[in-house]
This record gives C-alpha cells, sequence and structure tokens, in this order.
C-alpha cells in the first residue's frame, strides 16, 4: 500500500469526545483523484478526509486521525450529529452518480480493507460503525452506493453483512403506510443507527432511510421500498448486535 502525505488545512480538534469511534466511507464524486485531492486540500473549500483511495490503491493522506476532518456534513449516527468529530473519513476515488458511476477496482478495494482494518483496530471502532456517506444522511448523499463491495469488507473482518432472504409473508412497507408495521420497522432502523422518529407513518425520511440501508445492506434493488427481503436483513442486523 503507497502512502503520499498531501496535508490538508481544513482539520480542527474533535469536540466533546475522547477519539474516533467510526469509519466512515465515501467515493469522490469527481472526475479524477488529482481534482478529488486539490480539492480536499484546497483552504477555500472548507472539506477534507482523513485519506483518500485512487483506483489503483495509492492512498493519500490528508488529516492526521487524532483530528477532526471535514467530510460528513449534516448528518446522524446512533444518536450522535457531529460525525465529523466521531469519525476517521476515507474518500474513494469513484466519479460517482453525477459522472458516470461504475464499480470499484479491485486494487483499490484491497487498499480499503488494509487501511480499514488498521483504523478500526488502532480506534477499536465496532463492526456496525463502519458504514458509508449515505448512511449517516439519507437523502442528502448517496456515496459509496449501491456497487461498493460492503460484503467484500464485511468478509474480510471490515463492518457487518448479512444474506438476504425474503420472507414473503411480511408485507412491503411504502410511502403513505401507517401503523404497527412502519413503526416496528422504523425502530429497527433507529436502534442499527440511522436517525429517524419512530412515527408509525412511512414518510419521505422514512423512505430515504430505507434507500440507504438497501445502498449498503440490500443492493441488489434499491427503491426505499422495504419489502419482506429488506424488512429480514435490517431483523438479521439487529440480531447480530445481541451476539
Amino acid at each position: 500500500m503507497t502512502l503520499i502525505h498531501r496535508p490538508s488545512p481544513n482539520c480542527n480538534e474533535r469536540q466533546g469526545v475522547a477519539g474516533a469511534d467510526i469509519l466512515l466511507l465515501h467515493y469522490t464524486g469527481m472526475r479524477s483523484c488529482a481534482e478529488a485531492v486539490a480539492h480536499l486540500t484546497d483552504p477555500a473549500a472548507k472539506v477534507s478526509a482523513h485519506y483518500t483511495i485512487d483506483e489503483d490503491g495509492t492512498v493519500y493522506a490528508h488529516v492526521s486521525e487524532h483530528l477532526r476532518a471535514w467530510h460528513a456534513g449534516l448528518s446522524s449516527w446512533r444518536g450522535a450529529a457531529d460525525i465529523n468529530s466521531r469519525s476517521i473519513g476515507i474518500e474513494i476515488v469513484n466519479p460517482g452518480h453525477e459522472f458516470g458511476y461504475r464499480p470499484f477496482p479491485q486494487a483499490q478495494i484491497a487498499a480499503v480493507i488494509a487501511l480499514g482494518l488498521e483504523i478500526v483496530a488502532r480506534h477499536a471502532i465496532p463492526a456496525r460503525n463502519v458504514i458509508g456517506h449515505s448512511d449517516v444522511a439519507p437523502g442528502r448523499k448517496s456515496d459509496p452506493g449501491e456497487l461498493f463491495p460492503w460484503k467484500r469488507l464485511a468478509g474480510a473482518g471490515l463492518g457487518l453483512w448479512v444474506e438476504a432472504r425474503d420472507e414473503g409473508a411480511r408485507a412491503a412497507l411504502a410511502l403513505g403506510a401507517a401503523g404497527a408495521a412502519v413503526r416496528e420497522l422504523q425502530a429497527g432502523l433507529v436502534r442499527f443507527g440511522y436517525g429517524l422518529a419512530p412515527t408509525g407513518a412511512f414518510d419521505q425520511p422514512t423512505h430515504d432511510v430505507v434507500e440507504a440501508f438497501q445502498r449498503h445492506f440490500r443492493q441488489a434493488k434499491v427503491d426505499g421500498v422495504a419489502d419482506g427481503e429488506t424488512q429480514a436483513v435490517l431483523r438479521s442486523l439487529n440480531e447480530r448486535l445481541d451476539l
């Protein structure tokens, strides 16, 4: 793993926490690695991450892990709102949905896994806190997206994954639904970590959270509809938290 230092001035001290307990993964959403690195190190941009990983696996280090990089924006996870203070941020070079979203190369993912395993070991980050930008900012962000190989990461010991199983007996829940089943779904999403009010009404924020959940954990169909398979995956993940 080649490491190149490209320091960014866009950082400050972590606030209200002893250290990081989240590993947050992004895609750059820019046309090239050079463009992304220039942006993340530009004082005028006021954004940064701790690392950027190019498609060939080269790692660029921008901000020391003990400092707060500026990558999460308005976000929440497990009741915490200042995700920048709680996280290590990795930007993964990919044009994203705006500029031609494409699969992530093997060398790049190998570097993500190698660096990610080092980070979670250094900071004792739990598997449930290895997440994507879309997980902490549903409806606002969609990265690293449905092509990101979360299953491969979990198989290497980085993050969580469960195999989907269809439960046709469970009715699909979508925009406009209401009642106990919706409230149960919302409570399950909140329990796992998503920011959502369990109102019992399947509103737009609920749709956005379900869609974010699918981008990470049920990637074959990302539509914001909590079908039987989506609900089953959520229950299986929450069961893992009890182990």
